[in-house]
C-alpha cells in the first residue's frame, strides 16, 4: 500500500518506518530540508532505540522514502497520514496551525479514493473540521479517519510492532477495514482493533494520557504525605500495587512527568472541558500537583544548604524527561537546573544521550560530563532526575572521593536507604525518610 506520512517527528517517523517494515511503500514529507537530507542519509533527529537501523534497512529496500514534496508524495496514495505537531498554545489549547496547513496543501492532489488519516493528538471535533475543510477545498466528500498514537518513548518500535490494541475512528466501515488491513500484520495475537467514531478516538488519546498522568501526580502527592507521616511510599506502594484494581503502572514517586505528550494534553483536555462549560478540577489539579512535583528537588537542596547555594556546585544526573530518549520537553530536570543557576550554583550535567540538546538551551552556563562520574569532582550534592540503567549501580566509594560532599538527593528512588547509610551519604529521596550519617551517629 502507498502511503504519505505528512510529519517526520517522533510519531510520523516511527509510524511511518514502522509501516515500510511491514512492507509498505511510504514516503515521509517535511518542510525542513536539513532533517529531510540527514534522514535520506541515515542520520535520525531523534534518539529511539532500534529506530536508525530500521530506518536504514527500509530505505535501502526501496520502502521507505523521505521528500520535501508533498504534492510528489500525496499524488497517488491510498492512505495519507498527518502526523504534524500539535503543541500548547498559550490557553492551553492544541495549537493546530501546523495540521490545517497540512491539509490545505494536499488537498489539491488527494486522489479520490485516497483516506486522510489524523495521527496527530488533536481536540475532539477536529475530524470532522478537516473533513468540512477538504470538502471545501476538493469539492467532494473526502474519507478522514482518526487512529491515535499510544507510542512511549524509549519504547516506541515495540509498541507499534505489539500493540496492546489500535483504536480507529471512522464514519463508513469500508474505510475501518482498509485501516484494519494496514495493522493486521501488528495484530497477530489477537489484540484488538477497536472501531468507533472520530469523536470517540480524539477523546480516547486524551483520557488515556489525563488517567496515567493523574496516577503520577497522585503517588507523588502520596509520597510527599508519607514523608511527613514516616511512612515509606514503597511499602505503602507495594500494599496497593498488589490489588488488582489498582496495579503497579505509574505508581512510582519521582520529580514529576515531562515530556511531548502528558503535559499538553492534559491542558488541552482541560480547556475542551471549559468550552464545554464543565470546570476541569481533576485535570487542574493533576496539573498543579505535577508542577510542584518538579521543585521537589529544589526544595530539598535549598533546606541542606540552608538557601545559601550561592558558589555551590552541583552535580545534575539525568536531563531527559525519561531514559531511553533524548527528549527534554518539559523535564523536571530543567526546572531544577533554572532554579539552581538563578540561585547562583554551578551546574555540572550528564546525560547518557540528551546532551546536545541540553547544550542548545543552556550553552556554556553548565558544565557536561560525557560519564556520570566526571560531573561529581568537586561537587556539594548530586541530583538524580532520570532513572538511566547506568545510574543504579555506581561505584559509591569513587562517587564520595570526587565529591566534596556525600550528598544525593535521588529524584526516581534508585537506592536503597541502608545501603546508603552503609556507604556513608547523605540521602534524601521522594516519599521516604532521608538518610542522614551524622545525625544516625548521635
Amino acid at each position: 500500500m502507498k502511503i504519505a506520512m505528512l510529519g517526520t517527528g517522533y510519531v510520523g517517523l516511527v509510524t511511518g518506518t514502522c509501516f515500510a517494515d511491514s512492507g509498505n511503500d511510504v514516503t515521509c514529507v517535511d518542510i525542513d530540508q536539513s532533517k529531510i537530507e540527514k534522514l535520506s542519509q541515515g542520520q535520525i533527529p531523534i534518539y529511539e532505540p532500534g529506530l536508525a537501523e530500521m530506518v536504514i534497512r527500509n530505505a535501502s529496500a526501496g520502502r521507505l522514502h523521505f521528500t520535501t514534496c508533498l504534492d510528489e508524495a500525496v499524488r497517488g496514495a491510498a492512505l495519507v497520514y498527518l502526523a504534524v505537531g500539535t503543541p500548547s498554545a498559550a490557553d492551553g489549547s492544541a495549537d493546530l496551525t501546523a495540521l490545517w496547513g497540512a491539509v490545505d496543501q494536499l488537498a489539491p492532489h488527494l486522489g479520490p479514493a485516497a483516506i486522510v488519516v489524523i495521527k496527530s493528538t488533536v481536540p475532539v471535533g477536529t475530524n470532522a473540521q478537516v473533513t468540512e475543510r477538504l470538502r471545501q477545498k476538493t469539492g467532494r466528500a473526502c474519507d478522514v479517519a482518526s487512529n491515535p498514537e499510544f507510542l512511549k518513548e524509549g519504547a516506541a518500535i515495540n509498541d507499534f510492532m505489539f500493540p496492546d490494541r489500535v483504536v480507529a475512528g471512522v464514519r463508513r466501515p469500508e474505510v475501518g477495514k482498509v485501516l484494519r488491513d494496514l495493522y493486521a500484520p501488528f495484530l497477530r495475537t489477537d489484540n484488538p482493533f477497536l472501531v468507533m467514531s472520530p469523536e470517540s478516538a480524539e477523546m480516547t488519546k486524551y483520557v488515556a494520557n489525563a488517567l496515567l498522568s493523574t496516577k503520577i501526580s497522585f503517588i507523588n502527592e502520596m509520597a510527599n504525605l508519607c514523608e511527613r507521616m514516616e511512612a515509606d511510599i514503597n511499602d505503602v506502594r507495594r500494599g496497593i500495587g498488589h490489588d488488582q484494581r489498582i496495579g503497579f503502572a505509574f505508581l512510582f514517586p519521582g520529580v514529576g512527568y515531562g515530556g511531548s505528550c502528558f503535559p499538553k494534553d492534559v491542558r488541552a483536555l482541560a480547556t475542551m472541558a471549559r468550552q464545554c462549560g464543565i470546570e476541569p478540577r481533576m485535570m487542574d489539579a493533576v496539573e498543579a500537583v505535577n508542577n510542584g512535583q518538579k521543585l521537589t528537588l529544589v526544595n530539598k537542596i535549598h533546606a541542606h544548604f540552608d538557601q545559601q547555594l550561592e558558589g555551590r556546585t552541583i552535580a545534575v544526573w539525568g536531563a531527559s524527561f525519561k531514559p531511553r530518549t533524548d527528549d527534554i520537553r518539559e523535564a523536571p530536570a530543567l526546572v531544577l537546573i533554572d532554579k539552581l543557576l538563578e540561585a547562583g550554583a554551578r551546574v555540572h550535567v550528564h546525560d547518557p544521550v540528551a546532551l546536545d540538546n541540553v547544550r542548545e538551551v543552556y550553552g556554556e552556563r553548565l558544565l557536561y560530563g560525557s560519564h556520570p562520574m566526571d560531573v561529581l569532582v568537586g561537587a556539594d550534592a548530586l541530583a538524580i532526575n532520570t532513572e538511566w540503567g547506568e545510574f543504579r549501580n555506581p561505584d559509591f566509594a569513587e562517587m564520595r572521593r570526587r565529591m566534596a560532599s556525600p550528598v544525593i538527593f535521588d529524584g526516581r528512588n534508585l537506592y536503597d536507604p541502608r545501603n546508603m547509610a552503609a556507604a556513608g551519604f547523605t540521602y534524601y529521596s521522594i516519599g521516604r525518610k532521608t538518610v542522614d550519617p551524622a545525625s544516625d551517629a548521635r
